[in-house]
């Protein structure tokens, strides 16, 4: 790989968006929210490495992406997209199908590579040829992408975009059935900034990527999962304590106690070593979970906050859910350090006043 020799070089974090609940209007390009991995590709000739929103690496797990962006893409070129799996029907995304891809065996690698191909849609360009293209504005960067992979084919394909409101709106509607999560807005004039929410997206529900930071057992036993702590990192680099997700079955309970024993550590190592100062108080924090918990035996084991899940959630209460989130599914593509407040819809905090004062002219 050491032989790449690109304007634009990996490791590149890609630029992100906020969640904003309506279509936004202004100078901007409207385009699907594609529901995959998140990546950039890096082609130099021969040399192809599929980069991740983590930075990690993605190109071993998809050998036969590798071979269909050689074929499809120019021959030196840096592209932001999402890898996408189209499932078994042919009319929706299967982003459980493609999680399973991401797996240790080279042999399993293999075989799902046949039995289960992904696709590459891309949306920006990043540098082409000798040329960084990441100081120019989006809507050249789109011109030269639409240039630059007007010959792709199968698997890789070019978003669909367009610059009216109205359009969006139906393709807000519409996309949902395929498997689509919603919808990205780019201003038009902007640059490509890596790791800033410069974009912004409209989802069909409000989700957050949460890290898990514990469990409590279940009342039938010790070898039972009764919930997951979730956690989200703070403006101080603190891991905030959100709520938790407890709806499970019961085979799943066990399974997940089975499964979180390597990440299980002792509070020395935790970020919330302050529940060991009142762990003989059986409570992490005497306010915390209290409102699900009716007095219940809330102390905790604490895990090692490696491990990343989506959740589903209505409403924020102060910095907070306000009630029990629901498992969305697991995100072995994030990065715990990415689940912070920054992502969430609605602002955490607001001050009251401002909104009280705001009905009547001063």
């Amino acid at each position: 790989m050491g032989t790449m020799d690109l304007p634009v070089m990996p490791p590149v974090k890609p630029m992100l968006a906020k969640a904003v609940s309506g279509i936004p209007a202004g100078d901007l390009s409207y385009e699907p929210k594609w529901d995959g991995f998140r990546s950039i590709i890096f082609r130099d000739g021969d040399d192809v490495e599929i980069g991740s929103r983590n930075e990690k690496p993605l190109t071993r797990y998809f050998p036969e992406l590798v071979a269909a962006l050689k074929v499809n893409l120019p021959p030196r070129c840096v592209v932001d997209g999402e890898i996408i799996l189209i499932g078994a029907s042919g009319d929706r995304l299967d982003f459980d199908a493609l999680q399973q891809r991401i797996h240790p065996a080279a042999s399993r690698v293999k075989l799902l590579a046949g039995e289960t191909p992904a696709s590459f849609v891309a949306f920006d360009l990043l540098a082409l040829g000798d040329e960084d293209f990441t100081g120019k504005p989006f809507a050249e960067r789109r011109l030269a992408l639409e240039g630059a992979l007007a010959e792709a084919n199968a698997p890789i394909h070019v978003t669909a975009a367009t610059a009216s409101p109205e359009t969006a709106g139906q393709w807000f509607q519409q996309f949902e059935g395929a498997g689509l999560d919603g919808i990205i807005a780019r201003p038009r004039t902007g640059t490509y900034q890596p790791d800033k929410r410069s974009m912004f997206k409209v989802k069909h529900e409000r989700t957050a990527d949460c890290v898990v930071a514990g469990y409590r057992v279940h009342k039938s036993g010790p070898d039972t999962i009764g919930s997951l702590l979730l956690g989200l990192y703070n403006d101080d680099g603190g891991l905030a304590s959100v709520g938790v997700i407890g709806a499970f079955s019961m085979a799943r309970r066990q399974e997940l106690f089975q499964e979180l024993q390597p990440l299980v550590t002792d509070f020395e190592e935790h970020p919330w070593a302050w529940a060991k100062q009142e762990a003989g108080e059986r409570t992490p924090r005497k306010a915390e979970g209290s409102r699900w918990s009716g007095g219940k035996d809330l102390s905790f084991v604490p895990l090692r906050p490696e491990l990343v899940v989506e959740v589903r959630y209505d409403h924020m209460e102060g910095d907070r859910f306000r009630h029990t989130a629901q498992f969305s599914r697991w995100r072995p593509d994030r990065d715990p350090e990415s689940c912070t407040y920054a992502q969430l819809e609605e602002p955490v905090s607001f001050d009251l006043a401002t909104v009280l004062a705001a009905g009547l002219p001063n």
